[in-house]
């Protein structure tokens, strides 16, 4: 049985599908993730075997590779939304999981990079919550 899976950046102005299986889901904490997020985390699907196709809106994308790392970002650049990101060698797919429009059931398996946590990510459990912006 074969997965899609369709996603899109905040302005509509990009939309792809993913067709296959994620080999992994993680909770990225390194300073890169946290630069390129604008949060504690990123939180990425993986997969090696995936298809990605591009519905619209591929003139728009843009991906950093941020020298001397491995670390690269592909991005919207009318909205800056994250989106996926294809390497070639070797052939792997990186996919913002807040990009996905379709539910997925996988879970995430692990955080990494946890030496690197943003000092104000402890004890959130404690951290009031809210449905909506609170008033």
């Amino acid at each position: 049985m074969k997965n899609t899976f369709s996603g899109s950046c905040l302005c509509q102005s990009v939309k792809f599908q993913i067709d296959g299986r994620f080999d992994s889901f993680y909770l990225c904490h390194c300073k890169y993730c946290q630069k390129d997020t604008g949060s504690a985390h990123a939180a990425n699907l993986f997969s090696t075997n995936a298809q990605l196709t591009w519905i619209v809106g591929k003139d728009k994308v843009k991906t950093y590779n941020l020298p001397s790392t491995r670390h690269t970002k592909s991005f919207c650049k009318e909205c800056g939304a994250a989106v996926p990101t294809e390497s070639k060698d070797p052939a792997f797919l990186t996919i913002p999981a807040g990009s996905l429009d379709t539910e997925i059931d996988m879970k995430p398996q692990a955080h990494i990079f946890c030496s690197s946590k943003a000092s104000w990510e402890k004890d959130l459990e404690s951290v009031s919550k809210f449905e909506k912006f609170p008033g």
